[in-house]
């Protein structure tokens, strides 16, 4: 693993982008991409909780962007200009013109809410029957084949992100993992090896053992994100994924920059 695209700093909810930086250093890593959360919904809902969140970065991505610039001048290691955009199928117009407007080096996508709640609020999940639950997770895929297909994003991010959710885990099919697959064959944008939860509860990379054999099969190419949101998390997690990576003989991509 030479490169991280998928680091979030103060500029949403990780930490100082110095300690960020840094750590990626110390870890070894040539390139570091700072992808912080980012959403320009109008559902109100969706805009209560950024605000309360704090994910303000369609207001404060130049002021990031000076100050990577400065941290360029203080470090070897690439620091890249990234973002993690949340997608939804009806926002895709004013997702364009925003990442037309900001001009990051690259985006990241996510499916991160079904019906303005985040896919990670176990207790609103827990609450529905099963067929519920079923449904959101064919409406998580649908949005995601949507992202996709929407040729909006460089990269999709943590593909199976319901599976975090023990609500809603165990529920996604190899049909789903197949419609995914089939859509990244025809789109520039590229899954990631996501590390998000890989050292927790969860235990697993994202996308999960069956998702990668299927993305296998249809020759997807994958590029690998540790999503760290504390300096010492990014050390740790890359010699985690440099161990799965070798285990799975899986060569991840490199983004063109």
């Amino acid at each position: 693993m030479d490169r991280d695209y998928h680091v979030h700093s103060t500029y949403s909810d990780g930490r100082f982008l110095f300690q960020m930086v840094r750590a990626a250093a110390e870890a070894g890593l040539s390139g570091v991409g700072i992808a912080d959360h980012c959403n320009v919904s109008d559902r109100e809902a969706i805009s209560e909780q950024k605000h309360l969140l704090g994910f303000n970065l369609d207001q404060t991505y130049e002021r990031r962007r000076a100050a990577i610039q400065r941290l360029r001048e203080e470090h070897d290691v690439a620091i890249y200009d990234g973002v993690e955009m949340d997608y939804h199928p009806d926002e895709e117009a004013a997702i364009r013109e925003f990442l037309e407007t900001a001009d990051f080096q690259y985006s990241i996508g996510s499916v991160h809410y079904l019906d303005g709640v985040n896919v990670h609020v176990e207790p609103y999940f827990a609450e529905q029957s099963e067929r519920d639950r079923e449904a959101a997770v064919e409406k998580y895929f649908d949005h995601l084949v949507a992202l996709i297909e929407s040729e909006l994003f460089d990269v999709a991010a943590h593909v199976d992100l319901v599976e975090r959710n023990p609500e809603l885990r165990g529920f996604a099919t190899e049909e789903h993992y197949r419609r995914v697959a089939e859509a990244l064959t025809d789109s520039r944008t590229i899954p990631e090896l996501n590390a998000g939860r890989a050292l927790d509860e969860y235990g697993e990379f994202h996308p999960g053992p069956a998702f990668l054999d299927v993305l296998a099969e249809h020759d997807v190419d994958l590029t690998v994100g540790t999503d760290s949101h504390k300096p010492e998390e990014i050390g740790e997690r890359v010699s985690h994924v440099e161990r799965y990576l070798a285990a799975r003989g899986i060569e991840p991509v490199t983004l063109s920059l």
